[in-house]
């Protein structure tokens, strides 16, 4: 953070200061004391299960020098009505102090957090670049993200949520974005919402709080989001795979579960290997490509970027190579598209590798009254793509319409696992040259699964060396 004076924060978040008016803080704000460095703030939050108040003294211990508090505590502090709300204050003063940081705004029903890997992974390679750790991206997360700016700070990237429609334009009015994205309107949170129209609309505000003269980096992955910048005095841009779109994909092609594919945008064309792993991560590498268009960063740059890249974020596609066993770990989240897309890339995994497919799947949630029937569809989406075994986890909607089998021929196995441990314990059928994909909504917390099934298959294959001696 740009160092700023406790009389100056005082002033800024209208805040009662108990503390030296000349105390200087260096360090962009945290809400967890353990994550406290030397000159920053520490903003007590009162939550459910836990006082952050109660953590003042620990925050000051580890280096802070300031806490924002709604009351008062034994340690420097300003004291505000509302610690959310102060954060966001202070978050917009900061941003309108440094007018020439380029902010780049991320919205989309779905791969906000790989696509902002890929676009920081690019636009690192030209200067500092401040990105959200972990999925920061509500009215907590995108302060935080922003405070940790500096005056040498190049570029800042930022990802946008909401629960509600208003969200996304209060955050958009904080960091003030030279370029806005939208990724994609799927119906990820409809639960919430109550249609995907209401969605678009939601996501559509990032457009529409853009300054005249910015730039709108669109997806042609539905309906809405082309639409978005209608009537809107901004420059536009459009990925995807049609011969409309400035910035696209063509010549597709899948080696090894991974997609390579010719990028085309006005300055060319040239050939991207990705890394990460599935055809549903094109989109995410098309909008980090029309992003560093957009900046006029050159094509080969932009190429050679997204084809060494790797996401920093965990439990999305991560592969582990294990002895005699490939494990998928996409545990962090799940919806339709990209619960289709981790099929798709298992089925050629274990096609190259001769193997069977094993997809070991919990609930995918917020997706309101067509749960069920979604759910269903990627069973039967399974049964098409022909994976051998289907592990229904807590989740047994993904095999309605289907039968369940306990043979393991030809035909699709479905297995029902009313718990973790019943799924771990079927793990134990897994063979040498077997593929596994343990996916699920983040709240179903699979990647304890995922762990489990990897330590097992280690113990395993050590035992069988220990017998073999």
């Amino acid at each position: 953070m740009i160092a700023l004076t406790a009389k100056e924060i005082a002033t800024v978040v209208q805040g009662k200061l108990f503390a030296s008016e000349d105390l200087l803080v260096t360090a962009g704000p945290v809400i967890d004391s353990r994550d406290a460095e030397p000159g920053c703030i520490f903003v007590a939050l009162k939550g459910e299960n836990s006082d952050g108040h109660d953590f003042a003294q620990a925050g000051i211990d580890k280096g802070a020098v300031l806490v924002i508090a709604t009351r008062k505590v034994s340690v420097p502090c300003i004291v505000v009505d509302d610690a959310v709300e102060a954060l966001a204050k202070l978050a917009k003063h900061v941003r309108d102090l440094l007018p020439n940081l380029m902010v780049v705004a991320i919205t989309g029903s779905f791969g906000k957090t790989t696509a902002k890997d890929l676009i920081a992974w690019i636009l690192g390679m030209h200067g500092e670049t401040i990105a959200p750790r972990n999925s920061f991206n509500n009215e907590l997360g995108l302060p935080l993200t922003l405070l940790r700016c500096t005056e040498n700070t190049k570029f800042c990237i930022l990802e946008m949520g909401a629960r509600k429609v208003g969200d996304i334009a209060a955050l958009t009015k904080i960091a003030a974005p030279h370029i806005g994205v939208v990724l994609v309107v799927g119906n990820s949170h409809i639960g919430e919402f109550g249609s995907i129209e209401a969605i678009a609309r939601t996501k559509a505000e990032l457009i529409h709080e853009l300054a005249p003269g910015s730039v709108a980096v669109l997806g042609q992955y539905d309906s809405f989001t082309p639409l978005m910048a209608n009537g809107c005095d901004l420059e536009v841009i459009f990925f995807g795979e049609t011969h409309n779109a400035q910035v696209r994909a063509a010549d597709i092609e899948v080696r090894e579960g991974r997609a390579h594919f010719d990028l085309v945008t006005p300055q060319g064309r040239e050939p991207v290997g990705l890394r990460l792993i599935g055809v549903h991560q094109i989109p995410n590498a098309l909008a980090a490509a029309a992003v560093a268009t957009a900046l006029n960063i050159p094509i080969d740059v932009i190429a050679g970027a997204l084809s060494t890249a790797e996401v920093s974020s965990k439990w999305r596609m991560q592969i582990e190579e294990l002895p005699g066993l490939v494990l998928i770990n996409d545990a962090y989240n799940a919806n339709l598209a990209s619960t289709a897309g981790a099929l798709q890339s298992l089925v050629l995994f274990a096609q190259e590798r001769g193997g069977r497919s094993w997809a070991f799947l919990g609930k995918m949630h917020e997706l309101g009254e067509s749960s069920r029937q979604d759910h269903a569809s990627i069973g039967t989406l399974a049964r098409e793509l022909g994976i051998d075994h289907l592990v229904c986890v807590g989740a047994p909607e993904y095999g309605q319409g289907l039968t369940q089998t306990q043979d393991f021929g030809d035909e699709m196995t479905v297995h029902y696992c009313p718990s973790q441990s019943d799924a771990l314990a079927l793990a134990a059928h897994l063979e040498n040259g077997d593929v596994v994909l343990v996916k699920a909504s983040r709240a179903e917390k699979l990647e304890e699964l995922a762990l489990n099934i990897a330590d097992n298959w280690r113990k395993r294959k050590a035992d069988e060396e220990v017998s073999e001696i």
